[in-house]
Parts: C-alpha cells; structure tokens; sequence
C-alpha cells in the first residue's frame, strides 16, 4: 500500500535527530519564502502560505523561526530567488522516484540528483519518464488515539473524501486534489490531530524489492532526502511494516 510507504517515512522524519531536524527546518523555511513571494505575507490569503505553515507547524519549527522566514521573504533587499523542479528517475529494480526540489542553481541541484540516483543503482529518468505511474491525491494522516472511527468516516465521506484507509497508528483519508481543501477543513474543525497532509502524487502500483534491493532503496530516499534542495520524494516502492 503506497500509503503505508508514506506514513513510514513521515514517521521517520518526524524522529529525526536534533541534527536532522536543523536541515529539515531550513527546508520548510525555504518553502515559506516561495510560498511568501509567491503571493504575499498573508497566510489568510496566501494558502500556500498558509500550507507552508502549517506542514512547519507539524515539524515542531518554532514559531519565532516561522515569523524570520515570513520576514525574510518580505524583506525587498531579499535577493534569494528559488524555483521548483520536479526530477524523475528509478530506483533499483525499477522503482519509480519522483523529486521535488527548490533550488536557486538548477545545474547544481541537477547534478546533485544525478550522482545519488546512480550512486545507488538507479537513474535520473526525463520528465514524464514515471510520473504516468501515479495520479495527483490529497492524502490527510490522522493519529487514531481517541478516535472514534465511525465518526471520522462519516465526517470525511460526507465532506468528499474518496477513501479512508486504516494503517499502523494513524487513518489516511485520501481526497481528489479539488475536494482536498474541503475535507481538511472540515476533519479540522472538528478537533482530530492531523499529523501531515498535501497533494501530491500517489503510486497507482507498487513494487516489492527483496532485502538487498530494499536497502538500496531506502539509502536512495534518505541522500535524496537529505540533500539541501529537495522537499519531497515519491517513489512506487512496496516498504514492509516498520
């Protein structure tokens, strides 16, 4: 289940070290200066600010390193110009790997991407290489600790969501991209604890890997994920519970 692949490694940066967390904080807050420049200081009327944020908020980032980064942005003597690029490629016995990155040096980022691809038995694909293997969904994670499960159902169908899957300790309520607002929303306001959620691309197959190839896979996502320009990796890879 694509899913329970994701919600393994939301668990696993979720736990990251106090190291770690210092890299992932200036990820989000580069995520915030885009979203700033994009469209503005406003989270009330900016929601990728406001999404920004919010995915921030779930990292534990302090709120004073929030308001620098809004700041920042806002300042007019701020030259920083980042753009996004999405990278395609495969991993080992043919996972197919989706790259999200903001980068203010595309040959670097490019170049960056290619070595840990083929440092881990993979490659950097063109664009549209993979991205036919998986269709844009919002995907919302919830902690199931007193949570009454026929009521969240009931309040996410009703809203529009499209499917609510049971995994490990959380329920994934996936959602079109169009009604994913909606039923955010609604899921929120209703006092459950949303641990992380966005739209993005879901793998519609899966794809299991014997141990040897596994870990393979998972170095490839960790330097992928490490690396100072990439915000997100997707990838059709079939993890096993953790």
């Amino acid at each position: 289940m694509a899913g329970h692949s994701k919600w393994n490694n939301i668990k696993r940066r979720k736990g990251a070290q106090d190291a770690k967390k210092g890299k992932i904080f200036t990820k989000m807050g580069r995520e915030i200066q885009v979203a700033v420049k994009e469209g503005g200081a406003n989270p009330d009327q900016n929601k990728r600010l406001a999404d920004a944020i919010e995915k921030a908020k779930s990292y534990n980032m302090p709120n004073d390193s929030i308001k620098r980064s809004i700041k920042r942005a806002s300042d007019s003597n701020n030259t920083e110009d980042f753009e996004a690029i999405t990278y395609e490629g495969y991993g080992p016995n043919g996972v197919a790997v989706i790259v999200n990155a903001l980068t203010d040096n595309r040959n670097r980022t490019a170049g960056n991407i290619r070595h840990i691809f083929s440092k881990h038995n993979g490659n950097l694909g063109q664009n549209g290489s993979v991205s036919f293997l998986f269709e844009e969904k919002g995907e919302i994670y919830i902690e199931t600790e007193n949570l009454d499960d026929e009521e969240l159902m009931m309040l996410a169908l009703e809203a529009g969501a499209e499917d609510i899957k049971k995994i490990d300790e959380a329920y994934l309520v996936v959602t079109s991209p169009e009604s994913y607002a909606d039923v955010k929303s609604t899921l929120a306001d209703s006092d459950l604890e949303i641990v992380e959620s966005s739209v993005g691309p879901v793998a519609m197959t899966t794809v299991d890997l014997d141990e040897a190839d596994a870990e393979i896979m998972q170095k490839l996502i960790d330097d992928l994920e490490d690396d100072d320009d990439v915000q997100e990796v997707y990838h059709n890879w079939e993890q096993d519970d953790e």
